[in-house]
């Protein structure tokens, strides 16, 4: 045990080091403290508040890289901590506290692992929440289940890494899973880390709907766009809107209000559809819906470098075969397998259960070397 605790001091003694420099360097804390203060300067200027949009987005940059700063900070204090507790057990031969700090320096190489690849993060919305919406490809019950299944999967994601998840919209299937849902996943970096996982994605395995057995594939796509601070760069004509309001239902359960205050918005000239249900009032679900398709469009304007959102037609792409961005198999054996990067995982029930950052991070790397 004294060993393993030996070990566990060198391991953090490195760590502390690649922290101290290698991290800060590639995160750019020194830049970002100097930003931060130069965007706190402008608060205190004569007439920075006359512009409430404006104001509100230096607010939220200032926001962004606060919590980059306070990320890192934590890190190195836990490091700090950790390195000081196994200097004193090993100092007292006191093999109690092993597990605590074995558990201690998993949890630290891993936030050093996420840390470090945020740093391959520099889009405009990289920093921002992100917004997950699901819909089942063709095949009824089949391809409805696999679209909750990938729900619960990024569901899970978001709650093992720390993030707040939040359930924005639910159209339940017609005998199991479901039409639609939409999730809004909050925090720094949530928006970058799962951009990776927009598209189609397909499953391959025995169907519990069918009775004789047989294998099926199923097909069922993930939109994520980055929540949108508005700047009001994105304008969207009233006559451009096709608003309806239905009663709610769905996995909200007692939460979600079930008078006909959910709200359905579609974008006329894209096809774009957006919904909300789970706000108290039908006001504040249409606020929030207006929101998301906003986020949608400042999205697909950025992705695909249009100059203004009248130039966006909308996204065709076919929840079908050869459109797919990973393979899920569960039969004849079990293999996950993305399509972009060659990366697989054949513990295919952690990766159900949220276990997708190698999938992540081999996309974010594959797109730092382009």
């Amino acid at each position: 045990m004294i060993i393993q605790l030996e070990e566990a001091r060198i391991r953090l003694r490195q760590i502390k080091k690649d922290i101290d420099d290698d991290l800060s360097q590639a995160l750019k804390i020194d830049e970002i403290r100097e930003k931060i203060q130069q965007l706190e300067a402008l608060t205190y200027e004569a007439g920075f508040w006359n512009d409430p949009k404006k104001s509100s987005v230096t607010l939220q940059e200032i926001k962004q890289l606060k919590n980059k700063v306070d990320a890192y900070e934590a890190l190195k204090a836990k490091v700090e901590n950790t390195y000081s507790l196994a200097e004193l057990a090993i100092e007292d031969n006191d093999e109690s506290f092993t597990d605590e700090i074995l558990k201690e320096l998993e949890e630290i190489e891993s936030e050093q692992q996420t840390q470090r690849l945020s740093a391959l993060l520099t889009g405009e919305y990289d920093a921002n929440n992100a917004i997950l919406s699901f819909h089942p490809g063709a095949g009824g019950t089949e391809a409805q289940d696999w679209a909750q299944m990938l729900y619960r999967m990024y569901t899970r994601w978001g709650e093992t890494h720390g993030y707040n998840v939040k359930l924005i919209d639910w159209l339940d299937g017609e005998e199991a899973g479901i039409k639609s849902a939409t999730i809004m996943i909050e925090g720094l970096n949530a928006y970058g880390f799962l951009k990776s996982e927009n598209g189609v994605h397909r499953l391959v395995r025995v169907s519990p709907f069918d009775s004789s057995g047989r294998r099926h594939t199923s097909f069922a796509s993930v939109e994520v766009m980055p929540e949108f601070t508005d700047d009001g760069s994105i304008e969207i004509k009233e006559e451009d809107l096709e608003i309806t309001a239905h009663r709610s239902s769905g996995a909200g359960g007692q939460h979600i209000n079930k008078t006909d205050s959910a709200i359905r918005i579609v974008h006329i000239p894209t096809g774009i559809v957006v919904g909300c249900q789970t706000e108290r009032s039908q006001l504040q679900n249409k606020e929030t819906a207006l929101k998301m398709l906003k986020s949608k469009l400042a999205e697909i304007k950025e992705r695909e470098k249009l100059e203004k959102i009248e130039d966006i037609q909308g996204v065709k792409t076919n929840i079908e075969w050869g459109a797919q961005i990973r393979s899920y198999v569960f039969m004849p054996y079990t293999l996950v397998k993305d399509a972009r990067t060659g990366y697989e995982d054949g513990n295919i029930q952690a990766v159900m259960d949220g276990r997708i950052d190698g999938f992540i991070d081999a996309y974010l790397k594959m797109n730092a070397k382009l």
